[in-house]
């Protein structure tokens, strides 16, 4: 009675420690509740006592009792986080089909292991394996599925962000296909559907067989969902790599345009000298602003301080310090492109650009968290050559999003902010340099470093 007594207190923690996995996973991909993080507790708490509980010992069959767990958890994460319904769906199905697979999986390992050691170690002819070995194999599989649901989190963090709601259903299905199949797999378990020898070899290896197959079927299902999933991931991120990549190209045919517009300008320079002097003669005051206006905005004149030896780049540090002052960014830069800089104009708006928008997000984020700090946002980017090297480094403000647990509105962003760091990756990986990123008490610091004599490459092959 003793010995019972303990073994249903520990499954009883080993679920316990189930939830609460659940709910942290949850917790973390998902946005914040709509309760109290207490309730959220609480609401899993209730799940899981229903499912072992008052649900195990109803008399509906094994599918029907098992689909019902699944919808129960389903409706529970609809019920309690804010995100968009796909992806709340799309996270419940991760951790059912985690939770289904790991725990087949090393239940089934489990007991060969255990049928295996009884009949060759013990010398049991026929071992069968009773309640009590069920419920100790059982609680050793919720053990590792925790772990697994733990370790799974981790790895999962890029998948479960960015994606529209049509690419979370595309990643949906798959998962609910596999689950689908152990379920019905474990079904006809249930009612005598096994790998069996036809009577020419003894239970033990019936059961043996039968077991290895779970072990194989679902050993099959992690790798290909894994695949499925992380191969999409990689996919979804090339697209959105080369998405970036057609945005810059046209931001720098932009600023070529521009270019080429303000050198029409200080080509015509004389003749608008002449038509300026004309209306200063004649005292027409409002024609003259419009006519200088007219200039102004044909060439985005302004007051630049940037001279950093390629005009493209002159030009976007004009247009970045503009946005940058507009939301009460402090701007500090000093930026030399060397003569014999190897780096082609288009891989440098790829670099400037990319850090620069991201600098400017991660001010706008740390100014909505901190709106009571003394010293303001700020963006300071340095770029020279250094010892036959061009060093590129910029540091911004960050807020609290290194030091503190990110919201997951800042984990989207974060998400956003990684691409544009790939491609920057990109061209610092074609010229052989080295990138260097941290964040320590708020500040987001990159240093970049590429040999000057690295080989030259083209647009085409940026893109």
């Amino acid at each position: 009675m003793r010995r019972d007594f303990v073994s249903i207190i520990v499954t009883a923690l080993c679920y316990l420690g189930y939830v609460c996995a659940a709910e942290r996973f949850c917790k973390r991909h998902l946005r914040d509740s709509r309760f109290c993080e207490r309730m959220n507790v609480f609401c899993f708490l209730l799940y899981g006592a229903l499912r072992e509980g008052v649900i195990r010992y109803c008399p509906v069959p094994a599918v029907l009792l098992t689909l019902l767990h699944h919808i129960l958890l389903i409706g529970l994460v609809l019920a309690l986080y804010r995100d968009s319904a796909e992806k709340k769906v799309f996270v419940a199905s991760v951790l059912i089909t985690v939770t289904t697979l790991v725990e087949n999986f090393c239940v089934s390992l489990f007991s060969c292991a255990a049928l295996f050691w009884r009949h060759r170690v013990q010398g049991i002819a026929i071992p069968v394996l009773g309640e009590k070995d069920g419920r100790i194999i059982a609680c050793a599989g919720l053990a590792i599925t925790i772990v697994s649901i733990s370790c799974v989190s981790k790895y999962f963090s890029a998948v479960l962000y960015g994606k529209s709601k049509r690419q979370y259903l595309l990643l949906t299905f798959p998962l609910l296909a596999a689950t689908l199949m152990i379920d019905v797999a474990n079904w006809g378990a249930g009612n005598g559907i096994l790998v069996r020898s036809g009577g020419s070899m003894s239970l033990y290896y019936d059961q043996l067989f039968s077991h290895t197959e779970f072990c194989v079927l679902t050993a099959l299902s992690m790798c290909g969902t894994g695949f499925y999933i992380f191969g999409m991931n990689r996919i979804y991120l090339e697209q959105e790599k080369n998405n970036r990549y057609h945005l810059q190209i046209a931001a720098y045919e932009m600023l070529e345009e521009q270019y080429r517009q303000s050198e029409r300008l200080r080509h015509d320079l004389k003749n608008h000298v002449t038509a300026l002097s004309g209306l200063l003669e004649n005292k027409e005051w409002e024609k003259m602003r419009d006519y200088l206006r007219n200039m102004e905005d044909r060439a985005d004149l302004g007051s630049g301080e940037e001279i950093t030896g390629s005009r493209v780049v002159d030009i976007l540090l004009y247009q970045k310090r503009k946005i940058a002052e507009r939301k009460d960014i402090l701007w500090e830069c000093d930026v030399q492109i060397p003569r014999e800089c190897c780096i082609n104009e288009f891989d440098l708006c790829v670099l400037f650009g990319n850090i620069l928008d991201n600098a400017i997000e991660a001010c706008e984020r740390s100014k909505r968290g901190e709106p009571h700090r003394e010293s303001g946002p700020f963006i300071r980017i340095q770029a020279g050559a250094v010892k036959r090297c061009f060093l590129l480094k910029a540091r911004n403000s960050a807020g609290t999003a290194g030091r503190q647990k990110e919201s997951s509105a800042e984990r989207e962003d974060a998400k956003h902010r990684g691409i544009g760091l790939l491609n920057v990756g990109d061209v610092v990986q074609r010229y052989d340099g080295t990138m260097n990123t941290e964040i320590l008490d708020g500040v987001f610091a990159i240093s970049i470093l590429i040999p000057l004599n690295a080989p030259a490459h083209d647009i085409e092959q940026a893109v």
